[in-house]
């Protein structure tokens, strides 16, 4: 995998002095590629900037345009405000030919909402195959198992597949089918009918170089899921795979030439583009700044007013914390609440709440989650989130929109500890409700879907029989908790409670 930091040269651009490489026996292709933008409004100009030039410069027949997926995240305010009619809109002006779906716009969204946005809103087909709804069996008129666009005369297979979180897209009315198969059966029904075929790949970059070697036929992966950056193609088999990192930073772009009379397909040049380089398209930005101006004015209805101000800590017991973790033990009916400090970003004040401050304070699209943990995988978490390195670990993906990890935020537990204590061995005591814990017997948590994946403190992770509570975020959870007087008098209690020194005559 090539460096994020490394920046490879720009791929040969066929300008005006390569005219004679299109004939009517010398086609040229060039395929412009982005992923994982996640809402970042303030690359979408440049990204524009960068393809219209791009294609004025080999010529919009000879230009194919794609993205790769998770374009939309609910953290931005763009997008949360206008339901994500402010990316299909910046999609539509920018001129895609076609696009696939990632999981932050699969799990983060119910289905009628996607029926909305892709169904109605946009202009442009949406190429996936291993996703149906489940109540039928069969995708919704908008989804493409896969399609074939023409471009310069040729015959362009386009194929799409998505990350298989497949419990949880089930609690959403989806089902996923294996990608591998989904994608083998896609290129034997495409590779008679068509010149080039390229897969729109949302799966990460393991799985690409696994299905290039698994999977023939597939002549261009364009990539995403990973953030990985390719400043210039893997060449795996007969397959180039493409990828342009994350956030809008770069725009890719794959030049190919196809020889009709040999049916040989070359790679002339590949690599990607940095945006920093663009000032900005400024007609794109007129329709960010429209949408945006509509999600300002949708996010600013208040949806609280406090007595309090309910600060945040993220090194230590706060009752915006407490709040929290209450809130998810009564969402799930579990006994004991545990989140992580770091998904809170800050602390409302006293008086009204807007949707938007609430959103800048929660960012992150997370889930509810109910599992079983032992006492001792519970103890464990405990010990380390007392620990500087646990507190100040940053993380990234799997939904987290934060800084830090940050200790955790405990209800239904009460938890006698020593600050001067060895790590490892600060915990006195724990009790659960009224009674001690026990090490050995499985305890019902309510948490987040974000742990499940083996990040932050490990041991919950470990955690058995996972239920996860869908479409709802952690601002939902935090909201009804707001709004709950008695919780918000209850968040002031102590959970961590230190142990007390006795000093001597």
């Amino acid at each position: 995998m090539i460096k994020n930091e490394t920046i490879a040269k720009r791929p040969p651009l066929c300008d005006s002095r390569q005219v004679a490489c299109i004939t009517k026996e010398r086609v040229r292709l060039r395929i412009l590629h982005t992923n994982d933008i996640h809402s970042h409004f303030d690359q979408m100009p440049r990204i524009a900037e960068w393809i219209k030039r791009l294609k004025e410069n080999t010529g919009e027949a000879h230009t194919l345009t794609l993205d790769i997926g998770d374009h939309l995240d609910r953290m931005r305010s763009e997008t949360e405000g206008t339901e994500g009619l402010a990316n299909i809109a910046v999609i539509n002006a920018t001129g895609y030919d076609a696009v696939t779906l990632g999981n932050n716009e699969g799990l983060t969204y119910t289905p009628d909402v996607l029926d909305r946005l892709y169904g109605e809103a946009a202009r442009f087909p949406v190429v996936l195959g291993n996703m149906v709804a489940a109540r039928t069996g069969t995708a919704p008129a908008w989804m493409k198992p896969w399609h074939i666009v023409e471009k310069a005369g040729l015959r362009i297979g386009l194929i799409g597949a998505t990350a298989a979180f497949s419990l949880f897209y089930r609690l959403l009315g989806w089902e996923i089918s294996d990608p591998y198969d989904t994608i083998r059966q896609a290129v034997e029904e495409l590779r008679p009918q068509t010149d080039i075929i390229v897969l729109l790949s949302h799966l990460g970059l393991r799985h690409d170089e696994k299905i290039a070697e698994d999977i023939p036929g597939i002549d261009v992966i364009l990539g995403g899921h990973t953030h990985h950056l390719l400043t210039e193609p893997l060449s795996v088999g007969s397959t180039w795979i493409c990828a342009a990192g994350k956030h809008g930073q770069y725009v890719g772009a794959v030049d190919l030439a196809y020889e009709r009379q040999t049916k040989r397909l070359e790679l002339v040049g590949a690599g990607v583009h940095a945006t920093a380089e663009m000032n900005g398209d400024p007609e794109l930005q007129a329709v960010i700044d429209l949408y945006a101006n509509q999600a300002n004015e949708t996010l600013s209805r208040e949806v609280v007013r406090l007595d309090r101000d309910m600060p945040i800590d993220w090194y230590g017991e706060s009752p915006l914390g407490n709040l929290l973790a209450a809130g998810l033990r009564r969402w799930v009916d579990a006994e004991i609440g545990l989140v992580n400090a770091g998904q809170l970003l800050g602390g409302p004040q006293q008086g009204p709440v807007s949707a938007g401050t609430l959103l800048k304070l929660c960012p992150s699209p997370i889930n509810p989650c109910r599992l079983k943990l032992t006492g001792a995988q519970l103890r464990q978490a405990l010990e380390e989130s007392l620990l500087p390195e646990f507190m100040d670990k940053p993380l990234f993906g799997f939904g987290f929109r934060g800084k830090v990890l940050g200790t955790l935020c405990l209800d239904g537990l009460s938890v006698e500890f020593d600050p001067e204590g060895a790590p490892y061995s600060k915990i006195v005591s724990v009790r659960v409700g009224e009674s001690p814990m026990i090490d050995d017997r499985l305890y019902t948590v309510g948490t987040i879907d974000m742990f499940t994946f083996g990040i932050g403190y490990l041991s919950i992770g470990q955690g058995i029989e996972p239920e996860f509570f869908l479409p709802e975020f952690l601002r939902d959870v935090l909201l009804h908790e707001l709004r709950n007087a008695k919780a918000l008098q209850d968040s002031s209690r102590g959970r961590w409670i230190k142990r007390q020194k006795h000093v001597g005559n």
